[in-house]
């Protein structure tokens, strides 16, 4: 498998150009290709050459922003008879440059994100138009949540999450998401499960700031559908790992008389590289079933001595009353680029319905 960046190659735009050219015949496709290709192209990593592909393509474009937008709708159109599938990853920088271009200019832009989301998603685009326009824009995505097209329902819903990763943060949001629930009522019985995923990403953004509102919403819409409260189980994620009592208690999850017996771990000097392995038994002493969920945690040694806790699920389903289940684990410490491991003394812990057991120690070495 290739790097991400080089989805940008020769023949990349040696087959973009040509569709361009049959837009706008006299575009000049060997100009397009040799400014791109100018300067320290090889050296940029992927974000850099989608950017640097929206510059070049602008000095190529009309510079009246709402032709621009125009011609941009019919090399899309091209490119769909022409095979290029939708999503395709390389024509984000049909989105960066709405943002790069077109902030000044709201109501082309907010037509421009409808037409292009259908194509290849616009939502990293649309957070600085959030940013600068607030109640504007949301109460234009609150419009796209009802349009008839789930790209565009998604993009209401994605596009305007507090928390979006690799995107910029929306603060205002982050402190107060009351304007863009709307967004979520209008979407959470959507019949995309591609919309239905980002409704609760986005409640599970809310969360982490305003557990309250999510703990409100999960009330509210339990038992809507069975598609709603999946999303609600999804966008409640962060809450159940947190072991939050009233999310616990929202889906029946008490600890009470579940016994944890026979933790132990079978590895207690585990190198970098290799995997921690451990096993305990549960075991359901109440008098009828009990949904039980299951979760470890690893404190992490980090850099400055002090642990850091993460959570991963094992389980959630029915136990019958005195049913004794033995449950084996591997933790991988092999490298990756996410995390940075930091030998010397950790911690494992067992949780059952958000009740963290005691700990036991192990040693990371090199």
């Amino acid at each position: 498998m290739g790097l991400i960046k080089d989805i940008y190659s020769v023949s990349f735009y040696e087959k973009f150009g040509q569709a361009v050219v049959e837009v706008i015949p006299s575009f000049n496709k060997q100009k397009f290709i040799q400014t791109i290709y100018e300067g320290d192209f090889a050296q940029k990593e992927w974000k850099d050459r989608m950017k640097h592909t929206t510059v070049v393509l602008h000095q190529f474009m009309p510079q009246n922003f709402p032709e621009a937008v125009a011609v941009i709708d019919k090399i899309i159109e091209n490119l769909k008879k022409n095979s290029f599938a939708d999503g395709n990853l390389a024509f984000i920088f049909f989105a960066d440059y709405i943002e790069m271009y077109g902030l000044d200019d709201f109501e082309t832009s907010a037509k421009a994100f409808v037409s292009i989301t259908k194509f290849i998603s616009c939502e990293f685009a649309v957070r600085p138009f959030i940013l600068r326009y607030k109640e504007k824009m949301i109460d234009e995505m609150i419009k796209w949540s009802l349009h008839d097209n789930h790209h565009v329902r998604r993009l209401a819903s994605e596009g305007s999450r507090p928390r979006l990763p690799w995107a910029m943060a929306i603060p205002f949001l982050k402190k107060d998401p009351t304007s863009i629930l709307p967004i979520l009522e209008n979407l959470k019985n959507d019949s995309s499960e591609y919309v239905r995923r980002s409704v609760a990403n986005n409640l599970n953004d809310i969360a982490k700031d305003n557990p309250e509102i999510v703990l409100e919403i999960a009330s509210r819409w339990k038992n809507h559908s069975k598609e709603t409260d999946g999303i609600i189980k999804h966008g409640c994620r962060t809450l159940l790992k947190q072991g939050h009592p009233e999310i616990l208690s929202h889906y029946g999850l008490e600890s009470t008389n579940i016994e944890l017996s026979s933790f132990q771990i079978k590895t207690p000097v585990v190198k970098i590289g290799d995997y921690l392995q451990f096993h305990f038994h549960i075991n359901n002493k109440n008098e009828e079933p009990k949904t039980v969920r299951l979760e470890y945690a690893v404190h992490y040694k980090k850099a400055k001595g002090h642990l850091t806790k993460k959570v991963f699920k094992i389980s959630e389903k029915n136990y019958s009353p005195n049913q004794l289940t033995k449950i084996e684990r591997n933790q991988s410490f092999k490298l990756i680029t996410t995390r940075v491991f930091h030998p010397g003394v950790h911690q494992l812990s067992i949780i059952i319905n958000g009740t963290e057991s005691d700990v036991l120690e192990f040693e990371l070495i090199d």
